[in-house]
Order: C-alpha cells, then sequence, then structure tokens
C-alpha cells in the first residue's frame, strides 16, 4: 500500500505559447471548511443522486500501519452543505468503485471467499435516505487464491499469477465490464461480462479460445446503448511467437463481444504503430482514436484515427496525422525530433459537429529509494503526470491542430492531487491543473506554472480555444482555499455545466464548484 503518511510530493512545470492571463468564461464558489474526523483517507466515489445531492465515498485507514478501517459517505446539497454522513465500518481490501442509481449507493467489492474457495465480485447497497447496508454476489469464479488478484493498473499486466481481473466502467457510468482470466484445472479460462448501473447482467461470454495465443491487458471499453454490444480496445501481447531485441511485443485490436460471437480488429499497418487507442460510438459507427509511432520503440509522431463498421469493424477509413510543427514547439521551445512517449489516454470531447477533441497524458512509474525514520531505506514507487497533449480532428479524422501543455507532476500519495481534468463545453477545451506559483515568462513567448514549496497549490484554468490558442487563469488562490484540492477527481456536472471538487488535508474538508458559463 502506499505510505498515505507522506503528502504528496509535486512538481509541476507547464509552457505553452501565450503573453499574458485572460479573463475565461470560468468562476467558482465555495463550500463551508469543516472539520474532518478521519485524517487520512482516499475518494472511492464522488457521484450525485436525482436530487442534486453529492454523495462522496471515502475509504479511510487508522493504526499504526495505517490499515483501512472502513467507508465514510458525506453527502452535500446543491448549496455545498454537509446534510448527511455515514460511517459504514467495513474495510474491504479490494473496493473497486463506487456509484449511484435510483436513489441507491452500491458500492463493488473483489473478496477471496475461502469457504466456496473462490473470488467474488460482492455489491454493498444501501438507500441514501436511510443507510442500511446489505450485500449479494453477482459473480463468483473459483480460483486459488492469489497475492493481487486485481490488475488495478491496466497498463502494466502481469498474467503469470493464476488469476487476475479488471473492471472497467464506460464513459457514463451506466455500465461496467469485467474481465477474468484463471485455471480451471490444466486449462487457462478468460471470461467476460457485461453489467449494467442495474446489476442487470446483459453479455457473458468465454473469450477462451480467442485468448490461447495471446494475453489480452485491456484499457478501454465502449458499450453500445442497448447494452447488447460491448467493444475493448487494448494490447495484445502474443504468446508464443519469437521477438528480436528491440521487437515490439504486442499490437493494439478492437475486440467486439455479444453473447452470441465476438470479432476482432487489428491494427497493424506496416510502419504504423498505434498506442492508447479509445474506442467510441457515434452515429452507427465505431471511431477509434489515438497515437502512433512509426518505429517499434513507442516513440509517437502524430495522432490516427480509424472508423469501423460498428458491427463487423471493418475498418471503413483511416488517417495518420503527424504531430505539427507548433506542436514540437510547445513542447521543446524548437522544432526538434526528439521523443514523445509514454502518453495516456485521458478523454474526448465530440462537439456538435462529430469533431473530436481528444487529450492525453504523459504517464510512467518508477522506482527509488527513501529513508524511513528508524535510518532503513524503502523502495517505493514514485508516479509521474507529466506533459497534457490536446488536439482537434474533424468529423473525417483529419487533424485541425495539436498542441502541447508541459507539466511535470511527481507523487508518492494520493494521486487525486496531480494529473488533471479535462472538460469540454461547444467547440473549446478547459483543462483544471493545481500549481503553487503564479506563472513566469519563458522564452519565446511561453509560460512557466512553477509549484515551489507550496502545501496550498493553486487551482488554475488552462482554456483551448476552437482556433487551438490558449489562454488560462489562476481560478482558486491558495488564500482563498488554505486545502489542497483533489483536481483528478472531481464530480462533473454536464448538464449544468458545473464541476465540484473536494479539497482536503487532514482533518479539515472543503468542497468547491467551478462554473463554466
Amino acid at each position: 500500500m502506499m505510505r498515505l503518511r507522506n503528502i504528496f510530493v509535486l512538481l509541476c512545470i507547464c509552457s505553452f505559447s501565450l503573453l499574458k492571463a485572460q479573463e475565461l468564461p470560468v468562476n467558482y464558489s465555495l463550500g463551508e471548511n469543516y472539520n474532518d474526523r478521519y485524517k487520512y483517507s482516499t475518494i472511492l466515489s464522488i457521484d450525485d443522486d436525482q436530487k442534486g445531492q453529492t454523495v462522496i465515498v471515502r475509504k479511510y485507514y487508522g493504526g499504526v500501519l495505517l490499515r483501512a478501517k472502513g467507508h465514510y459517505i458525506e453527502m452535500y446539497d446543491a448549496d455545498l452543505n454537509l446534510i448527511q454522513d455515514y460511517n459504514y465500518k467495513y474495510s474491504a481490501m479490494h473496493m473497486v468503485d463506487g456509484f449511484i442509481r435510483n436513489g441507491q449507493l452500491y458500492l463493488l467489492e473483489l473478496k477471496y471467499n475461502n469457504k466456496k474457495e473462490g473470488y467474488e465480485y460482492i455489491i454493498h447497497q444501501t438507500p441514501l435516505d436511510d443507510f442500511n447496508f446489505t450485500e449479494r454476489s453477482i459473480l463468483f469464479v473459483s480460483s486459488k487464491e492469489v497475492t493481487n488478484p486485481l490488475a488495478v493498473s491496466k497498463f502494466n499486466r502481469s498474467f503469470n499469477n493464476g488469476f487476475s481481473t479488471a473492471v472497467h466502467f464506460n464513459d457514463k457510468k451506466n455500465a461496467f465490464a469485467i474481465t477474468v482470466q484463471h485455471r480451471e484445472g490444466k486449462k487457462k479460462k478468460y471470461a467476460m461480462h457485461l453489467f449494467g448501473a442495474d446489476l442487470k447482467k446483459h453479455i457473458t461470454y468465454d473469450f477462451s479460445t480467442a485468448a490461447e495465443d495471446k494475453n489480452y491487458a485491456f484499457e478501454n471499453i465502449e458499450v453500445s446503448p442497448d447494452f447488447q454490444a460491448l467493444y475493448f480496445s487494448g494490447k495484445a501481447y502474443f504468446k508464443k511467437r519469437r521477438f528480436d531485441a528491440k521487437e515490439r511485443r504486442f499490437q493494439y485490436e478492437v475486440v467486439r463481444v455479444t453473447n452470441s460471437g465476438h470479432q476482432t480488429q487489428e491494427f497493424n499497418d506496416a510502419g504504423r504503430y498505434p498506442e492508447s487507442l479509445k474506442p467510441i460510438l457515434i452515429d452507427n459507427s465505431l471511431v477509434t482514436v489515438g497515437f502512433y509511432a512509426d518505429r517499434k520503440d513507442n516513440r509517437y509522431n502524430g495522432l490516427c484515427y480509424y472508423k469501423l463498421n460498428a458491427s463487423s469493424l471493418e475498418i471503413q477509413s483511416k488517417k495518420y496525422n503527424a504531430f505539427s510543427e507548433q506542436f514540437m514547439v510547445d513542447k521543446f521551445g524548437r522544432e526538434v525530433n526528439a521523443e514523445i512517449k509514454n502518453l495516456i489516454f485521458k478523454s474526448i470531447h465530440v462537439t456538435e459537429q462529430n469533431a473530436l477533441i481528444f487529450s492525453a497524458e504523459e504517464y510512467f512509474v518508477t522506482k527509488g529509494m527513501d529513508a524511513t525514520s528508524t535510518g532503513t531505506r524503502l523502495e517505493v514507487e514514485r508516479f509521474h503526470y507529466n506533459d497534457i497533449v490536446c488536439a482537434k480532428l474533424n468529423s473525417k479524422g483529419d487533424m485541425e491542430w495539436a498542441r502541447n501543455i508541459n507539466k511535470a507532476e511527481v507523487t508518492q500519495g494520493d494521486a487525486a492531487y496531480a494529473s488533471y481534468t479535462p472538460y469540454g463545453k461547444g467547440e473549446t477545451m478547459f483543462f483544471f491543473i493545481n500549481s503553487g506559483e503564479n506563472p513566469q515568462k519563458m522564452s519565446k513567448n511561453r509560460i512557466l506554472f512553477k509549484q515551489g514549496f507550496s502545501r496550498n497549490p493553486n487551482l488554475f484554468v488552462i482554456q483551448v480555444k476552437p482556433t487551438g490558442d490558449l489562454s488560462y487563469k489562476k481560478l482558486v488562490d491558495d488564500k482563498d482555499v488554505r486545502l489542497p484540492i483533489m483536481v483528478s477527481k472531481p464530480l462533473i456536472r454536464k448538464t449544468d455545466n458545473e464541476l465540484l471538487f473536494y479539497a482536503k488535508r487532514g482533518s479539515r474538508k472543503q468542497l468547491v464548484k467551478v462554473t463554466v458559463n
């Protein structure tokens, strides 16, 4: 478990071509600053009900070694007032996520059942107007117990522990898919399941035969409106093929699954190597967008676009858009042949004209050594959230512009304070980031966001206009909100153009509501 006592270490550097800050159509309001009984906690979910109330579920920790102790539930009204809370004293080693539907709060847990000798997904359910949790199992798989059953990192998967499972929610969060890899005697089995948010199971499919020659690490999903088709995109690792030292051992694929069968589309054009693909249904087509490299070393050269038949997955059109000169100037200050890699999909905003505004982040993990209070040294993981990439593709897949926002964030603690939140309205994109100081001017009219040593980073908003031009402003000053804001875990209300952020440190907490006008 991450060392939760360590307050996140954050360095934020952001540079792009811009002369000065401008007024943007974004403002905020603050809730009351409340006392909080749980000093060490992480957010499991943040959602709203049909009454406009916000429900936050936090997993809290206690004891000398900071073990999970339970789940704390807070309810706020539309004016950001805390109106109710509840302590669900159930710890759960693998609580996956939470969501709300029809006045009910659902918590999804993966748990090993010693009596049945297998893993099961359990739903913890309670009415919001009268907290009273009940439990029910929605899926059971016979298996030996393993050290790490939940594939929490979809970008760095292990396939050799005998049991591995992952949960993928769709963007609307009205459905979720569960994949399970396990052993049944000497046979390796691979199963796929699709549930609606009402917990009705719509699809169950045995993918074992298709997975005999490949290990699949799926990254993103899409679900048809009638829940009768499920689309996965991700890496397919070859099991039996021999490779040269520099050769890529996987290829990206999209898999369509129904109760009666599956189709697969491979992306293996000569000299084109896709990365971080995201499928999205637009009208009657499945559009898949991501990055591509022209070499097998994952150095990205631009954005790729594929338009597929939603039923057969036949490719109807495809485009490869190289990064522009402006993009290279944004990133490096000059046009150079430098490395662009480790980009992970973050969001797609679809405009009324079916243009796509795509955003991604440069993400990777490193390991280092930290000294403890007793003088011993422990190996720790550091999570890096670097550059933001934003690009606009028209409805035919041609790139209109691509911009790079340089930043570098490192955290060993709660990643909710790092990264960023994207929000699209009309033809415009907004990015919300934490930063501790005012931007500094750099060469070539670029600016630099630098956190410094502040424990209360300011909240900045960056606007990308329909033309690709950039502007920014400091939205929330650390003198107004004296708590760090969980910038990458907001509640987004698209119908109201609102984002609700949670600010917390130690025994204090506060809500920040941002409105995009």
